[in-house]
């Protein structure tokens, strides 16, 4: 039997048309848009300026605090501009223009650095690397990684593990890149273990990933400490709380982290990066990012450099196509709608889909008809018909009371609400609000 998580969970159509697609690498773009904002945390802080030539990987924005990380350039070229540029938040944030030299980018994108398997860093060199290199969780959370490897003394880790589950429609960033970097991601996830001194980790892949799942059991057989767990295809799988409890049987405590019960989850896509780090000296400066939608002519994964403007990606695959409604960054479950394509790729775009008019439309929203099918479907166990009521009415404090903020926005309950009202939306409002108001009193 597949394990899963027990609680809540949809099945939606799965739409993985870019699942055969390898990885094809982007033009490099004349113009890059650097958002210094691309991590949770405080806002990195510009240490370049107009006019300065910079090159590939060259630190432009440092680590503002703790809870911050570095961003670095992802060509070489000159800015050209400080400026604020919508970016897949739909407000203007702070951003670096480089125009590209062309000459010298190109140079850079044809190399393929060999297999590196020898680990020569000490656990600190590491976990310092992690930090300088800029690396962020790639699942979409966009957590600065040295902060969440930072183990505080006496809090005991005994087990890694890897998120590969790609539940989310459409998205197939990490399939690709698990079925094209398989060995380096196994060395990854080595460096992490000597890090994080731990002699366990568990890769957890949804089964209709097949062909990665074998793919890992084969390069893990004489492998001892690393196992693979072939998981039930069901969303939110990929939710840190829930892999956790399907793999290990451990369930998170409210308003906990994995910490708590000793367990650090990291992406696949991450592990690649610090793969990068550490064997290569690669800072963050590019990932996979899958563009898809049912109407496009070649759906397809790409490297991206950070700082892409997304219509370079969408000219990629064929254009816009006629009746396009919508274009989101990120998947239909959990993704954003974006306002416009010049918004730039960020360390957190995983994919850009584009939704036709019979897709994108909703149901006219009518009254809660008390069925209750969002209470059993919400992975987390909450009320979300109460919160979303709490939220209309103003009702804040009683909204955090009833555990808001441990909605993990998986919008399962819009998903399957027959009478379509628009409940992720209300509790995302309602948790912004929430938070603020939480901020304010300390």
């Amino acid at each position: 039997m597949l394990k899963t998580f027990p609680k809540g969970g949809i099945h939606p159509p799965e739409n993985k048309l870019t699942s055969s697609k390898k990885i094809k690498r982007l033009p490099v773009p004349k113009v890059v848009y650097v958002p210094i904002a691309q991590h949770i945390g405080i806002p990195a802080e510009i240490i370049v300026d107009r006019k300065d030539k910079v090159e590939i990987g060259q630190v432009i924005a440092k680590s503002g605090g703790f809870v911050s990380s570095n961003i670095h350039s992802p060509v070489a070229g000159t800015v050209t501009k400080l400026d604020m540029v919508i970016d897949s938040s739909g407000y203007k944030k702070q951003c670096i223009v480089i125009r590209t030299d062309v000459k010298n980018e190109s140079n850079f994108q044809d190399i393929e650095y060999p297999l590196k398997k020898e680990i020569s860093l000490e656990p600190i060199e590491i976990l310092k690397r992690i930090s300088d290199f800029g690396i962020v969780g790639l699942g979409g959370a966009t957590f600065p990684s040295h902060v969440k490897l930072n183990v505080k003394e006496g809090i005991k880790i005994d087990c890694l593990i890897i998120n590969g589950v790609e539940c989310e429609p459409y998205l197939t960033a990490d399939h690709r890149l698990m079925l094209e970097k398989a060995e380096e991601i196994i060395v990854g996830i080595k460096i992490l273990m000597s890090a994080l001194h731990v002699n366990k980790a568990v890769i957890g892949i949804e089964n209709n990933k097949r062909d990665a799942v074998e793919l890992f059991k084969h390069l893990t057989a004489n492998e001892k400490e690393i196992q693979v767990a072939a998981l039930q295809v069901k969303y939110p799988q990929g939710g840190e709380k829930q892999l956790i409890r399907a793999i290990l049987k451990r369930e998170v405590p409210k308003n906990g982290l994995p910490l708590d019960v000793g367990v650090i989850v990291h992406n696949v896509g991450t592990i690649f990066a610090i793969y990068q780090a550490i064997q290569h000296n690669q800072p963050l400066i590019e990932r996979v990012v899958t563009v898809t939608g049912k109407k496009l002519g070649d759906p397809s994964n790409f490297w991206v450099k950070i700082g892409t403007p997304i219509n370079d990606l969408i000219e990629e695959v064929g254009g816009m196509p006629e009746g396009t409604r919508k274009i989101v960054n990120g998947g239909p479950m959990m993704g954003k709608a974006i306002k416009n394509t010049d918004v730039p790729v960020t360390k957190g775009t995983s994919g850009i889909l584009i939704i036709n008019e019979d897709e994108a439309s909703r149901g006219e929203a009518k009254n809660c008809i008390r069925c209750g099918e969002c209470v059993d479907v919400c992975p987390m166990g909450l009320e979300p018909h109460l919160l979303m009521n709490l939220t209309e009415k103003g009702m804040y404090e009683k909204a955090g009371q009833e555990d808001i903020m441990t909605c993990i926005e998986c919008g399962s309950c819009s998903y399957v609400c027959p009478s379509h009202r628009p409940l992720l939306d209300y509790i995302r409002f309602g948790k912004n609000i929430t938070k603020k108001l939480a901020s304010s009193k300390n």
